[in-house]
């Protein structure tokens, strides 16, 4: 069975080899339309210290990140440099997954109001075959795998840092424990950046380990959709909170941000990935896939690690919240640490007031974290919710749009209940637990010098710890 769906866009994209001059990298990216018509895009990047050749291999994987959302829609991706036996099984592993992911959430499982009609694939489409990257990744060669660093600091953690909740407390429990930590954002050129500036400007102010690059990856994701002839092209117009094609980006900020632990010798790389419920399918039509959150799973993490092995020995990557909901990481954060909480942001549609940056209050972001504020008797406006949005809030919450998981949803509904009878919700006590799963929350991967001291700070917020039985979450004993 071959690939039947007729959604190509491209011939090929080819990916350039990044120029490095002094702080900024430059990395030409073209593409050609199935009608041999060529466009160019420069992608750049932006550091506060200047780079070298020797960081040059994390540069080229970062810069074909990126390029890995378009592999159902193009022939060919080729690298126009060198890479490593490593990097290439990386990047082919990570291609089937984003495609598959983008494939089953952007194309089946959801109407997506970018994709014109007469595009649209149906459940009749979702088969395995299909769900495949009809791109092969051809680089200029392939060469055998080198040690990229060595003597990284195992006390020192880079926080992949976004003003939401899961990096805020992340970062704060860190420093609490005694590790050096930095705080390193990654300062996308669009209004996503709004998200973060809050936070952003207090650690500019209050923790000299504070890191930034300036990337202007979003403008090539709306460069590629101006010549993909399956979406709208009145797509700038369209607003949805989510976005059209594209799903996972964490690799992008890791890979332009490992020039930093690099430099500076950081032996820990967190993410903020929080539970996920492991009894939701991962399956859709026998075509496994993430629900668009690849980057934020426990096997990201893995694969990464297997990764380090070969090119950044000693590197970690992992989570410092993943056994515990939404609901409870804003609990440690709001209670523990109120001085960092009020400079949370979780909006698709931050704006400007004055000098402030408020959330809208409506979006799918917004209406979970005020529910979880809610649940936890604390006061959206710590976070710049306005007196309006707040009273709208119940309103909103009941017209539908929330993504949460189903238990932690209506379990913060219940809990919020307490305080709003209009919210109306249902008990699912291990929300409130700290979850053991190995599959998805191993608390082994937490390096053995952080283990008992995060475990310590999460046992004062929550209710016991879960294991799975039977599909049924079930009190355990402490691990």
């Amino acid at each position: 069975m071959v690939n039947v769906t007729n959604i190509q866009c491209f011939n090929s994209i080819e990916v350039y080899d990044p120029e490095i001059k002094e702080k900024t990298v430059r990395t030409r990216i073209t593409c050609e339309s199935i009608d041999g018509e060529r466009h160019s895009f420069v992608l750049l990047s932006k550091y506060e210290k200047s780079l070298s050749e020797e960081h040059l291999a994390f540069l080229r994987l970062a810069s074909a990140m990126p390029i890995l959302n378009y592999g159902l829609f193009t022939k060919e991706i080729t690298l126009k440099y060198s890479i490593s036996e490593s990097d290439v099984s990386l990047l082919k592993d990570l291609l089937d997954i984003f495609s598959r992911d983008i494939f089953i959430n952007k194309l089946i499982r959801r109407k997506n109001p970018y994709v014109l009609p007469e595009f649209r694939l149906s459940d009749e489409d979702a088969t395995e075959e299909n769900a495949k990257p009809l791109a092969s990744l051809v680089p200029a060669s392939v060469v055998e795998d080198s040690q990229l660093c060595s003597g990284l600091d195992e006390n020192s953690c880079g926080v992949l840092s976004s003003g939401g909740k899961e990096s805020l407390l992340t970062y704060a429990m860190l420093k609490e424990v005694g590790a050096k930590v930095y705080p390193l954002y990654v300062n996308e050129s669009g209004g996503h950046w709004r998200t973060a500036l809050p936070a952003y400007r207090h650690h500019v102010t209050s923790e000299p380990n504070n890191g930034r690059v300036w990337i202007n990856v979003d403008r090539l994701y709306t460069f590629m959709l101006d010549h993909m002839r399956i979406i709208r092209p009145d797509h700038r117009q369209v607003w949805s909170d989510t976005y059209p094609i594209r799903l996972c980006i964490f690799p992008v900020y890791v890979f332009y941000l490992l020039p930093i632990f690099f430099s500076q010798k950081i032996g820990n790389l967190l993410i903020g990935s929080e539970f996920d419920d492991p009894r939701i399918s991962q399956f859709y039509k026998g075509i496994k896939h993430y629900y668009g959150v690849y980057d934020q799973t426990q096997d990201f993490d893995l694969r990464m690690e297997k990764w380090y092995e070969k090119r950044m020995p000693g590197m970690r990557q992992w989570s410092a919240v993943r056994p515990v909901s939404g609901l409870i990481v804003e609990r440690i954060l709001t209670k523990r640490y109120p001085e960092i909480a009020k400079f949370q942001r979780s909006c698709h549609s931050c704006h400007f007031q004055g000098r402030d940056i408020v959330p809208c209050g409506d979006c799918s972001k917004c209406l979970g974290i005020q529910l979880f504020l809610r649940a936890n008797n604390v006061n959206p406006a710590i976070m710049g919710y306005g007196k309006k949005e707040i009273a709208a809030f119940p309103a909103r919450l009941a017209k539908g749009g929330l993504r949460l998981d189903e238990d932690e949803r209506e379990h913060a509904a219940f809990l919020a209940n307490k305080y709003d009878s209009s919210i109306k919700g249902t008990e699912h006590a291990h929300v409130e637990t700290i979850h053991l799963h190995k599959d998805t929350a191993d608390m082994q991967l937490v390096p053995k010098r952080y283990r008992f001291h995060l475990l310590k700070i999460m046992t004062d917020y929550t209710n016991g710890f879960t294991k799975l039985y039977n599909d049924v979450w079930v009190p355990t004993t402490e691990p």
